[in-house]
């Protein structure tokens, strides 16, 4: 698995709502008791449909788009991303904490 993770500042909302021109959304919210059951839930239904998903630092959700449009082009356009504003890494869980901790904006997981 591929994950793009984004350092520079995107307004969540706005990253959202921009993603949902290019591609329909499913989203699993959860809190402390049932975060660890719906990050496994979500990571299975990525394995298995095609799309990507997302997961944003202080928002309790995890996103799941059902597109394959281009993700490193529509960011870079739509929000002036720069090479030195993410990094693709293979390691899902050193993306997630990369998330947890702050040190990343957000963290884009494509199979």
């Amino acid at each position: 698995m591929l994950n793009l993770v984004i350092k520079k500042w995107i307004e969540p909302y706005k990253l959202l709502e921009t993603i949902k021109d290019y591609s329909s959304m499913e989203e699993f919210t959860f809190d402390g008791t049932n975060k660890t059951i719906l990050k496994n839930h979500f990571l299975k239904q990525l394995k298995t449909e095609k799309g990507f998903g997302l997961y944003m630092k202080n928002v309790n959700k995890f996103y799941l788009f059902d597109t394959t449009c281009n993700l490193k082009d529509v960011l870079t356009k739509e929000f002036d991303l720069k090479d030195d504003d993410s990094s693709l890494i293979e390691n899902e869980d050193e993306a997630f904490s990369l998330v947890d901790s702050g040190k990343a904006e957000a963290a884009f997981f494509m199979y």
